[in-house]
């Protein structure tokens, strides 16, 4: 699949700065299911043309897609468009080929950010399944672009079986190149829905950070909103009512960079911020997350140069696979990616993959077994992994009473098999670390009432005397 984008401006070769990419150079960049090629098949002053092209894997597109299996075509995994059509993996591949143009940034001419220069893009082949020809005009018009398109015949030596749903695709407008970028981004895929990630909230930041001062202007807003998140009703009533309410975000690092955008910290935050520094203050190089859930943990843990080698374990894999997503999986570079590992298992079964690693969480997780599971789980973990620190964290049962809603006797989960006391706790983590040859130490979690404790209870066990 084929995009190149084409300045008359002059220089034209303003263009390699505003890209941050080099006219002389030929650079490739690693995806997750192949690579992406970025070169200059012409260059001067007069005209400057730039060529994104993404070799696909087919082969690794079908060991990590989980959304190709080819809807009532048994062979669909392997016999299908996907490494040849302009879908979800261009828009992946333009974040992180031109990730600085589309975040606005070019360090040596930073005035071309904000100029609006004559553009030209290409789309070698776009399908269009559902809509056709209509909807690529309708997306794109209303944006100020003049659309060109050649629909493709299905077989040139069977004209009578009529056209496909390919078409190429010609835009030019006098613009800025991160609006052209921002509007393929959010367009190619609500073309297709045949996305080859999972779907899940973060999408919702990242359309509205790209769609951002255009899209709630949009007349197809609803249509496109609803195609990007793949028809998910759930959540495109969530971006829209975002979007209606005037929500900004400026990058996608928002969500993870809190002085963007001050939020109250949530008990669940704050556990995780005392993990961490348990995590650090330790010393650990090596972490697993038991139990990670969607990976909020591990995104943390990541930002943190001292943990080398990092893991996360879940019994579920649409936990997993929300995770890979939230940690930006396909746009994660390959260095990054090395330190980071997940895997499907159980917490109550002899794994050898738990052992090796120098401190090991366990975040609201014990509660969600059975209790007599729970011997099985110290085997595992305690006896036989045996990571020289492990910090876990468990709801505390006499803080219930603080919340205004909650039956008498219920539990904050309705997954939750038991909630303890401190000294229900503090009982059987003392038991486990006589057992092991651990000390334990305990630490409140959130705000410390009188007579009750805190909202929840950490237990912090160290190897050896």
């Amino acid at each position: 699949m084929l995009l190149t984008i084409t300045t008359t401006h002059k220089p034209a070769t303003d263009l390699g700065f505003l890209l941050h990419k080099h006219p002389d150079k030929f650079q490739s960049v690693n995806l997750s299911m192949g690579k992406a090629h970025i070169f200059y098949p012409e260059s001067s002053q007069n005209k400057t043309t730039v060529a994104l092209l993404l070799d696909i894997e087919p082969i690794d597109m079908v060991r990590g897609a989980r959304h190709l299996s080819g809807k009532g075509f048994p062979l669909g995994q392997y016999v299908n468009d996907r490494p040849y059509v302009a879908s979800s993996f261009m828009s992946v591949a333009i974040s992180k080929a031109f990730s600085t143009a589309m975040n606005g940034k070019c360090k040596t001419k930073p005035e071309l950010v904000e100029t609006q220069i004559p553009l030209e893009a290409k789309i070698s082949v776009l399908p269009a399944p559902q809509g056709g020809e209509t909807l690529i005009r309708k997306m794109f018009e209303p944006l100020g672009y003049q659309v060109k398109l050649q629909q493709h015949i299905l077989d040139t030596q069977f004209t009578d079986w009529g056209n496909s749903k390919y078409f190429t695709l010609e835009l030019s407008q006098t613009i800025r190149l991160q609006e052209l970028l921002s509007h393929l981004y959010v367009l190619i895929p609500a073309l297709d829905n045949d996305k080859h990630y999972f779907i899940s909230q973060s999408e919702i930041d990242k359309l509205l950070a790209k769609g951002q001062g255009w899209l709630v202007n949009h007349p197809l807003l609803e249509q496109i909103t609803r195609r990007y998140l793949r028809n998910l009703q759930s959540l495109s009533k969530l971006a829209l009512e975002r979007l209606s309410e005037g929500e900004k975000i400026e990058n996608l690092e928002a969500e993870e960079n809190p002085e963007q955008k001050p939020r109250k910290e949530t008990l669940h935050q704050k556990r995780l911020v005392l993990v961490l520094e348990q995590l650090k203050l330790s010393g650990a190089e090596k972490v697993i997350d038991l139990g990670c859930g969607e990976g909020k943990l591990l995104r943390m843990l990541l930002k943190e140069k001292q943990f080398t080698e990092i893991a996360g374990m879940d019994i579920s894999y649409d936990e997993l696979s929300k995770a890979k997503d939230r940690l930006h999986w396909e746009e994660m570079p390959p260095k990054q990616k090395e330190r980071i590992k997940l895997f499907q298992g159980a917490l109550t079964y002899k794994d050898k993959r738990l052992e090796g690693y120098d401190a090991a969480a366990m975040v609201e997780v014990i509660e969600h077994l059975d209790e007599n599971r729970l011997p099985a789980l110290e085997r595992v973990v305690f006896e036989l992994a045996q990571p020289k620190i492990i910090i876990l964290t468990t709801p505390n049962r006499e803080y219930n009473i603080m919340f205004e809603n909650m039956k008498t006797a219920s539990m904050r989960h309705t997954d939750h098999r038991f909630e303890w006391t401190r000294k229900e706790f503090e009982s059987w983590a003392k038991g486990v670390a006589a057992r092991n040859n651990y000390q334990v130490k305990f630490l409140p979690v959130g705000e410390v009432a009188e007579h009750i404790g805190a909202p929840a209870q950490m237990g912090i066990f160290t190897y050896g005397n």
